[in-house]
């Protein structure tokens, strides 16, 4: 999927929504364990109850891989799925791999060819090795942790290089001379001040920005929105637990799809305040 397709997307749905799936047996309705694939029922059912408010799908690769060979294999039913019933949905793999070239190579291949997502997200720390594999997929997306919402983020990132610049300042810089905007994207968290996303941006001004940390990590949607969104949208705002965990009866699927609805109804607002639709 090329840059101009996640824009029609945007502007089609009006609304900027990744919804992380991110299915926890032990948080899933109840009644779904007596399923033959349980991750799969939930996914199929939150997927079929938000399509319409979202454009982008993000299945977190340890909520699969934990359950070994069955977890993996509800993945690829999940994919499969969303690529099927909804083909205009972007799909990025929350596999934060970041390896030595070979082994990224394999890890291309995986993601792009044998499972046919359209990005992946990449931990820049070993350097332009770990990340030139992925971009020689046309279409296909790099998505670059540059500063992240966790506790730990400033143990590294926010530390002060020889030049002054701060660690993950110089990531950013660095990374975004390896690919472009058509094939490169960052990982920006919402928890952070006003003044670091604007930073950023001054830095990646046509680069497309993931944002998680919105909802249950307490980031800021409309903040985040006037301190990131470019003339071409260039934001992905992803949701996680606020909607899929809406609910736990068997209502669930319900629950998700008003909470999406909510997510998408804030985005067009925003979306028409910076006169973009």
């Amino acid at each position: 999927m090329n840059k101009q397709n996640i824009i029609k997307q945007i502007k089609q749905k009006k609304s900027f929504l990744c919804i992380g799936l991110d299915p926890d047996v032990e948080k899933i309705p109840p009644h779904l364990l007596d399923e033959t694939d349980p991750i799969f029922e939930f996914n199929t059912s939150i997927i079929d109850a938000t399509h319409e408010y979202c454009i982008a799908y993000k299945p977190n690769f340890a909520f699969y891989e934990m359950y070994g060979s069955e977890g993996i294999q509800s993945l690829e039913k999940t994919i499969r799925y969303i690529k099927i019933n909804y083909p205009e949905m972007f799909i990025i793999a929350d596999a934060k791999r970041g390896d030595i070239g070979n082994t990224s190579e394999k890890y291309a291949k995986a993601v792009f060819e044998k499972l046919d997502c359209d990005a992946i997200t990449i931990s820049p720390y070993m350097g332009k090795d770990s990340i030139t594999p992925f971009l020689k997929y046309p279409n296909k997306w790099a998505i670059i942790l540059g500063i992240t919402s966790n506790e730990g983020s400033a143990d590294f990132q926010l530390i002060k290089c020889y030049n002054q610049k701060l660690f993950y300042q110089y990531v950013i810089e660095k990374c975004k001379e390896w690919g472009t905007p058509e094939n490169t994207m960052f990982v920006i968290g919402a928890t952070h001040h006003p003044e670091i996303l604007s930073s950023i941006r001054q830095i990646i001004p046509e680069h497309f920005i993931l944002i998680p940390g919105i909802g249950a990590q307490g980031g800021d949607l409309e903040q985040v929105c006037l301190h990131t969104i470019n003339n071409d949208i260039g934001i992905i705002v992803n949701v996680s637990r606020n909607i899929i965990y809406a609910d736990n009866s068997k209502n669930f699927a319900t629950a998700a799809q008003i909470q999406a609805q909510y997510y998408q109804q804030k985005m067009e607002n925003l979306l028409k305040v910076k006169n973009l639709l």
